[in-house]
């Protein structure tokens, strides 16, 4: 194991036993010398992000840090971390850092925490919501197929305590897929949430090669079509990845899934190769064609389509209502 300052860490690829007691591989794919001989275009002008600064962000770090939350902007190597921070927003991971999928393109660790849970997460989770004074908040979390329920009960607890506390906090639930259970999305649907999203990630032919095994194309597809029929007050929302290897047509077959699913909104961005043994960019897309691909989505009758090169599942989510493509 490597170290830093002499403290132990693990590396990426790798092994490693978490404080819980159970093993994990750092970064979610283990080490990989097929792909790290693999090269990725050059990155252009347009992907540069902000570094992390800013009061904000000190504030921000501070909360999540005193409340020992997991948060999908530290655990995948998020590039807009420094701006959503600096402005008092965070998405809030679930149930651990630690997930029991192992998907191709994401940069958290994989493992099995055998039914592991933090008890203190519901009541910290709903102060960290009321220290930041959101309005608008996002719950993530990883995958737990090593829970029955998937974590569904401990997600909707969650959701109930941020409301207790905060009943003014509109709450978006970005959900693992609880292997597309019916009546765990309906718990998490029962909990008091005004947006409910599930990722696509990819376009169907890619979903194998992108996705862990237990994901599937149809099954998230069937999971939001699911959602809306049973809470249609709720909001639906997914998310694809570009730059994989996807064609136009793809893309726009996507698009025509997604509106026969009744999804209300959907976002593009690229996707940024995490660590040298995740799959490598096939192509950056362009902001123009960016653009495009909002165009056509806005055309198949979508309550919002957030499409730029930066944007991410959760990018300024409580904006999508101004229909602007969020400031962008």
């Amino acid at each position: 194991m490597d170290k830093f300052r002499g403290i132990p860490i693990a590396s990426t690829g790798r092994k490693y036993q978490t404080e819980q007691g159970f093993a994990a591989i750092k970064n979610g794919v283990k080490h990989r010398r097929d792909r790290r001989d693999l090269s990725s275009p050059g990155k252009p002008a347009w992907l540069k992000a902000r570094l992390p600064s800013g009061a904000g962000y000190e504030r921000v770090r501070g909360i999540v840090k005193e409340h020992r939350l997991a948060t999908v902007c530290q655990e995948s190597m998020c590039p807009n971390i420094g701006e959503c921070w600096d402005n008092g927003t965070a998405t809030i991971m679930l149930m651990g850092a630690v997930c029991t999928r192992s998907c191709q393109f994401c940069a958290v660790d994989t493992g099995n925490p055998n039914g592991w849970l933090d008890a203190d997460e519901v009541e910290n989770s709903a102060k960290s919501v009321e220290l930041m004074n959101l309005q608008y908040v996002v719950l993530t979390s990883v995958d737990r197929d090593d829970l029955p329920d998937g974590g569904a009960q401990h997600y909707a607890e969650c959701i109930r305590a941020i409301k207790r506390r905060c009943p003014d906090t509109a709450v978006e639930a970005l959900t693992p897929d609880f292997a597309g259970r019916q009546s765990d999305v309906a718990t998490v649907l029962g909990s008091g949430i005004d947006v409910f999203a599930q990722n696509l990630e990819t376009v169907e032919r890619l979903t194998s090669v992108v996705r862990d095994p237990r994901a599937g194309y149809q099954q998230t597809l069937d999971v939001l079509r699911f959602a809306k029929s049973h809470r249609p007050d709720v909001l639906t929302k997914t998310s694809v990845m570009l730059g994989l290897g996807e064609t136009d047509d793809e893309i726009l077959a996507a698009l025509d899934d997604c509106a026969q699913a009744h999804i209300d909104i959907v976002t593009f961005g690229q996707y940024l190769r995490p660590t040298p043994n995740h799959l490598p960019v096939q192509r950056f897309v362009s902001p123009e064609q960016f653009e495009l691909y909002r165009q056509w989505g806005l055309e198949r009758g979508f309550l919002e389509v957030v499409s730029g090169p930066l944007v991410r599942s959760s990018y300024r989510a409580d904006q999508v209502f101004q229909k602007n493509n969020v400031g962008l």
